[in-house]
């Protein structure tokens, strides 16, 4: 397998191309003398119908970089488009509508309101923007992520996979113009991450969802497309798979443990020099 490496970080993407696009985005927790600048000046852009891995080491920014690009915080200075929507001039309320309607999450933490059931939880994004699901529809989300004959069931009667299951439906019942993932596989064992990562795979080749995924983990970041490494706020490198979009290094199971050990490299060198 052959994987292409990259480490022009400041090259500036098509903004026409992107779902999400951040522009010399710098973010500072903090005052001077102690301030800790958490993203430095940083210009990166998600393409429609991508999965991108972003990795680094413990305080290289990625969760910031998440977190600013789905409108959950602030960039101290820069620019944050969504969906075409440059989030610079909303306010609160427009934060949170753009996030209701074109921004899904998957947490680690699967974050399902435990005394409703599976088909309510999925329900929930649409009930809250003032929608009343068709019962069909969050069907066909429970169905889509294998979990039919589930829909009654609270969180506590599912297992770990299927709660993450139900988190994916969640957050794909409002059709987002992007996906963002934080450590998704984070409390599942191994055969269940498989399951999840395939089901986020799929649904960027078959539904042309983007998904932006936060991973410390490099077999998970196999999945993606594209691997932006980070260190300091900054992008370190990035891996690439050649190819058409959904080529992640070769088909089936040798492929991806060939691509998680190029990544492991890379991230064991970041790691080092850092």
């Amino acid at each position: 397998m052959t994987i292409e490496m990259t480490t022009d970080a400041a090259k500036t993407p098509e903004p026409a191309a992107e779902v999400v696009l951040l522009r010399s985005v710098s973010k500072v927790y903090g005052a001077a003398p102690h301030a800790v600048t958490a993203l430095d000046d940083m210009t990166i852009g998600f393409r429609a119908g991508t999965f991108t891995a972003v990795m680094g080491p413990s305080g290289s920014g990625k969760s910031t970089l998440l977190h600013c690009a789905a409108g959950l915080d602030r960039p101290t200075r820069g620019q944050v488009i969504v969906d075409g929507t440059d989030l610079g001039p909303l306010d609160e309320t427009g934060l949170t509508l753009l996030r209701r309607g074109r921004v899904g999450f998957v947490f680690q933490s699967f974050n399902l309101v435990p005394a409703l059931t599976a088909e309510q939880n999925v329900a929930l994004p649409l009930r809250l923007a003032g929608v009343r699901p068709p019962g069909a529809e969050i069907r066909a989300a429970l169905a889509e992520v294998g979990l039919s004959g589930r829909a009654g069931h609270r969180p506590d009667e599912l297992s770990g996979g299927e709660r993450q299951r139900v988190a994916v439906a969640r957050a794909l019942v409002t059709r987002p113009a992007v996906l963002f993932a934080d450590e998704p596989t984070g409390a599942l064992d191994t055969r269940t991450s498989r399951e999840v990562l395939a089901l986020l795979r799929d649904v960027v080749d078959r539904q042309g969802q983007t998904v932006v995924m936060v991973t410390h983990d490099p077999v998970a970041a196999a999945h993606a497309d594209r691997v932006v490494l980070m260190a300091d706020g900054r992008i370190a490198d990035e891996m690439t798979a050649p190819g058409d979009r959904g080529d992640v290094g070769g088909a089936g199971p040798a492929g991806l443990r060939l691509r998680a050990e190029a990544i492991a490299v890379r991230m064991a060198a970041l790691e080092g020099s850092c």
